[in-house]
């Protein structure tokens, strides 16, 4: 049996100041498309443009920034880079109040948002790994994952409540004060950091340490069959989200409460998957969570294809997003760990950031592929292709003589 015990009050403050950030997201949750269509009188290309290209420039610009993050110390950049989504959220509420609010500003605030949020996760998930033993990472990985899914349960009801009541952009002004506060949070972690890694001076080296983190996640036997099943399945996750508002919405005629509930309610599952993290690793092993909780999660969504209106069908969508979250959320904190453990320090950041770029990147394709399919066949078609597709992301789990192999080691007094 595990034994929930604490992690030390810096980690507390760690999980304090992801915490508020990610309940301040859940509050904004959907947002810029609801402020572009509201105050802005958006069409549907503008508001999808919204919502897939500036994730994808925000990617490309986390590129240049992974080495940047690799070679500073961690801290310091996490609370850069809370600080600069608190100044590029503030000055939509700013722009809209003065009169001043555009379309290519929200695409210009969704592209640094994005690009801020990838270089932050991989500065935290590096600084993770100094702060917390090996034996607790596990656990705090998935104390990460619960916080990630309650935000995400209460938080949108909760925005679009807000939003009702004060107007478009009040849970955007809740949200950049949540990074303020993120910020204020890791500035209360005590203890000396340690020095980070030295970066070549010379240019061709500084050049293709861009790539260094594909490079490892691709060279790596037991993450590279992990990566690309994580970019096929969340992919494919992400990209029934469009058709399946269409056909809820237009073509089954639910209620917007019904389909909000249709969402919310499910996410409370992460709490479940999350927690019972630590308990399947000791009692199973991890190879099991990867390949039997692995696979659990690829064969619900071909339910989505079937549903049907009236209570039956909101009860459907339901158990099948339930489902999928509680298998999600008992599978990422321990592919978390695991890929902290199978990197070295000296690539954590560009490790991170790489990971974070592709599933970004594999999400935008797939949705856009997923809305050009609904739109020539129509939304039924495009969830039943998203749902046999993904039966096949299984396939590429790594096998026992993956997992079994020893991590790479760094090498003494390496300097990247």
């Amino acid at each position: 049996m595990v034994r929930r015990r604490p992690l030390g009050r810096q980690f507390g403050w760690l999980w304090a100041a992801y915490a508020v950030s990610a309940y301040g997201s859940g509050l904004g949750f959907g947002a810029l498309p609801l402020i572009a269509v509201l105050a802005l009188d958006a069409g549907p290309a503008q508001v999808s443009a919204l919502s897939a290209v500036g994730p994808a420039v925000g990617a490309l610009i986390a590129v240049p920034l992974a080495p940047w993050v690799e070679f500073r110390r961690k801290r310091p950049v996490m609370i850069a880079m809370d600080l600069v989504r608190f100044a590029a959220m503030a000055s939509i509420p700013l722009a809209y109040a003065l009169g001043l609010l555009g379309f290519a500003q929200l695409l210009a605030v969704s592209a640094v948002v994005a690009a801020a949020r990838i270089a932050f996760g991989a500065a935290s998930g590096a600084h993770l790994k100094a702060l917390v033993p090996p034996a607790d990472l596990l656990v705090a990985n998935s104390r990460f994952e619960s916080t990630n899914w309650s935000s995400i349960a209460i938080g949108p009801p909760l925005g679009g409540a807000a939003i009702g009541l004060l107007g478009p952009v009040t849970t955007v002004i809740a949200d950049a004060l949540s990074y303020l506060l993120s910020a204020l949070g890791i500035t209360a972690i005590r203890g000396r950091e340690e020095p980070p890694p030295r970066p070549s001076t010379r240019p061709g080296v500084r050049a293709a340490s861009l790539l260094d983190g594909w490079r490892h996640i691709l060279g790596d036997p037991g993450l590279r069959p992990l990566y690309l099943n994580q970019l096929l399945v969340s992919g494919l996750i992400m990209a029934t989200e469009p058709p399946l508002a269409v056909l809820l919405l237009r073509d089954l005629h639910f209620p917007p409460w019904q389909y909000g509930l249709a969402f919310a309610l499910p996410c409370l599952g992460g709490l479940v998957g999350s927690r019972l993290a630590p308990r399947a690793v000791a009692r199973y092993g991890r190879r099991w969570v990867f390949r039997t909780v692995g696979t659990l999660r690829a064969v619900w969504l071909i339910g989505l294809a079937f549903v049907r209106p009236g209570v039956v069908g909101l009860a459907t969508v339901m158990a099948v997003e339930l489902a999928i979250i509680v298998h999600m959320s008992l599978h990422t904190p321990v592919v978390a760990t695991y890929r902290l453990e199978r990197t070295p320090a000296h690539l954590l950041a560009r490790t991170l950031t790489a990971w974070s770029i592709g599933s970004q990147a594999s999400i935008a394709v797939c949705t856009a592929l997923g809305g050009l399919l609904a739109a020539a066949t129509g939304p039924r078609t495009a969830l039943l292709a998203a749902g046999l597709l993904i039966l096949a992301s299984p396939l590429l789990l790594p096998r026992g003589d993956d997992l079994a192999s020893t991590p790479e080691r760094e090498p003494a007094g390496h300097r990247a």
